[in-house]
Order: C-alpha cells, then sequence, then structure tokens
C-alpha cells in the first residue's frame, strides 16, 4: 500500500527533452508577450497581441512564426507534467488527488496575484481553473477517452475559432494522453517517428501559414476564417517545432541545445513571473510600445532571457530547484524539499516534469 501521508518523492532522473522543450516554449512565448506586458504601463498601446499584421500588402514573418506558436507547446508540456505527478503521487500518497489539488490551488493564488499585481494577460489563472475542471476529473477516466476528448476538444477549439484560451483544454488532455501511452518516456528513444512527424505537420502548415499571410495582406483578419486558420497553423507549427527539436536532440547538437534551453525549463514558473517584472522595467524606461518594431522586441526578449539564463545556470549549479519550483513542491507534498544539490551521487537531479 502507498503511505498514508504526503511525502516529498525522492529524486528521479530527469527527462531532459522536456526541460529543452519547456525552455524553448517560454523563450518563444517571452518574444510574444513583450508588447501585451509593456502596455500595461501605457494605456494607448494594444493589448492583445504582441506581434500584429503591418497590413498594406506586408508580412511580419516574426508574427507569422511566433505569435500563438510557442502557447500550445507550453500547454501540452503542461498535460504532460500533470501526468507525470499522477504517477509519482498514485505511488506514494494514499490519496494522490489531494496532491494535484494543492498542486493547482497554488498555481491558481500565484496566477491571480500575477494578474491582479502585474498583468493581466496572466496564463497561470487559465491553466489552474482548466486543470482543476478538465485535468483532475480526467483521471479517473481510461486512457483512451481522454485521447478522444483531446481530439475532440482540439479541433473544435479550431474551427469554433474562440480564441487561443479554447486550445488549452484539448492540449492538455493531449499532453496527459500521451503520458498515459508512455509516449513521454519514449520521447528520446527515435529520431524516425518525430522527423517522419515533423514532414507531415510541415505539409499541413504551409498552406495554412500561407492562407493566414494572404488574409493579414489585405487586411481581413475580423473574419471566422481568419480565426480559424490562425488557430490551425499555430497548433500546426508549434508541433513542427517539437519534433524538429526531437529530431536535434538526436544529433550533437544535443549539448548545444540542452546547455541553451534545459536551464530556462527547469526554473520556467520563476523565469515565467519573472520576466513580466523584467520587460514591465524596461516598459516604463523606454515607453511608447506601440511604437516597437520587430526587432525591438527581439532586443528586449533576448536581454531577458540572456539575463534570465545567466541566474537560472548559476542558481542550479548549487540548488535542485528554482525558487519559486522549491515553493510549488513543497506546497504540493505538504514536506520540505531538499534545495541543495548534495554531493551524494544519486541526490543530484531533481524529477523533469512541469508540475512534479
Amino acid at each position: 500500500m502507498p503511505p498514508t501521508s504526503a511525502v516529498s518523492p525522492p529524486a528521479r532522473s530527469r527527462l531532459v527533452a522536456l526541460d529543452v522543450l519547456r525552455g524553448f516554449a517560454l523563450c518563444g512565448i517571452l518574444v510574444a508577450n513583450v508588447i501585451p506586458i509593456s502596455a500595461a504601463v501605457a494605456t494607448d498601446a494594444p493589448v492583445t497581441t504582441a506581434l500584429t499584421a503591418s497590413g498594406g500588402g506586408q508580412v511580419d514573418w516574426l508574427h507569422l512564426l511566433v505569435d500563438q506558436r510557442f502557447f500550445p507547446i507550453f500547454s501540452l508540456l503542461f498535460g504532460v507534467g500533470f501526468s507525470l505527478l499522477v504517477e509519482s503521487a498514485a505511488g506514494r500518497v494514499a490519496r494522490p488527488r489531494l496532491v494535484l489539488l494543492r498542486r493547482l490551488l497554488v498555481l491558481l493564488a500565484l496566477g491571480l496575484a500575477h494578474l491582479l499585481l502585474l498583468w493581466p494577460g496572466d496564463i497561470l489563472t487559465v491553466y489552474s481553473v482548466v486543470g482543476l475542471v478538465v485535468l483532475l476529473p480526467s483521471t479517473w477516466l481510461p486512457r483512451w477517452a481522454v485521447a478522444g476528448l483531446a481530439a475532440v476538444c482540439t479541433v473544435a477549439a479550431i474551427l469554433l475559432a474562440g480564441g487561443s484560451y479554447a486550445l488549452v483544454p484539448g492540449l492538455f488532455l493531449l499532453g496527459s494522453a500521451l503520458t498515459r501511452y508512455g509516449v513521454t518516456r519514449r520521447i528520446e528513444s527515435s529520431t524516425r517517428v518525430p522527423a517522419l512527424l515533423a514532414l507531415g505537420l510541415t505539409a499541413a502548415a504551409v498552406p495554412a501559414l500561407w492562407a493566414q499571410a494572404s488574409f493579414e495582406q489585405v487586411g481581413d483578419v475580423d473574419t471566422l476564417g481568419y480565426r480559424i486558420v490562425l488557430q490551425a497553423a499555430g497548433v500546426l507549427i508549434a508541433g513542427v517545432y517539437v519534433c524538429a527539436l526531437l529530431v536535434l536532440l538526436r544529433t550533437p547538437v544535443r549539448r548545444v541545445l540542452r546547455a541553451v534551453f534545459a536551464p530556462l525549463g527547469r526554473m520556467a514558473l520563476t523565469n515565467y513571473l519573472t520576466a513580466t517584472v523584467l520587460v514591465l522595467a524596461v516598459a516604463h524606461v523606454v515607453g511608447h510600445p506601440e511604437r516597437w518594431s520587430s526587432k525591438t522586441v527581439l532586443v528586449i526578449a533576448g536581454t531577458v532571457l540572456v539575463a534570465q539564463w545567466i541566474f537560472s545556470a548559476l542558481w542550479l549549479r548549487r540548488f535542485r530547484y528554482g525558487p519559486l519550483e522549491w515553493g510549488w513542491r513543497w506546497a504540493t507534498w505538504l514536506s520540505r524539499p531538499p534545495l541543495r544539490i548534495t554531493d551524494g551521487a544519486g541526490e543530484r537531479r531533481p524529477a523533469s516534469t512541469l508540475v512534479a
């Protein structure tokens, strides 16, 4: 029988691919969010999208390749991490769903604080609410039902064009289904499968991207057709990015990708929240975010990410978790986890999940 009290689980081997994917997604999300976050200190700035189509026959390629392309990756990874936590909790406590409930409630508190105090575009609140309403109940369903609901919810969100948040339930369930079918554990075991998937997704993404660019060239962005194409292109291109990274992780480039993205991914919660503070500070100094070009957005995002990478890399040399990740884990298991890295060979690497 599993123990009856909540205990902090022992360390497990990290899934490096998840760290890299999470860090990669975090970079893209920051680029997409620079202008919306800056708009919080400029009432005349746009607040709904970071990189908008320029119109007048011109296409902003940064917008086409970034905006709403990384948010699906992060959402998918949340579903993955949630199900990894389900597996961990089920083997260690008598009531694992209470562990999940605490995890989501703490995330809700963090999200509300972020939303009310810093930026109304916070995603953590949405994630926690959808987690409570969709992911937690899905733990009672068989995995085939979760996979089916994931497909239905994702397709419905695209066709109904209910906004990017409408994609969250389907992507959460898709990530959960991938984990429950064992795909997550085998994520780095094949090159052929992600390569073939990348080719297929690219073939579908190219016409969707072309259609989106065509809508934007003529300024026809208020139609249902455009919103459907935008959502479809976002999911497809996100899939291409994920599969391409998984292929590259099977090559000598793996060491570079791990060095660049894994520190950011291991401290995703800390970096997501501190990015808002850093971008707001820049906006206070520079001002007029509505006038920023794509180059300016990239410079600001790059500066923030470099600072966060340096901090994350230095922090993780001495500590197992990021500061907020450590507190989140403590609240989840109701047991203080060790923070400093010890000299024990078997204790140097914590478990790699988004929520564990």
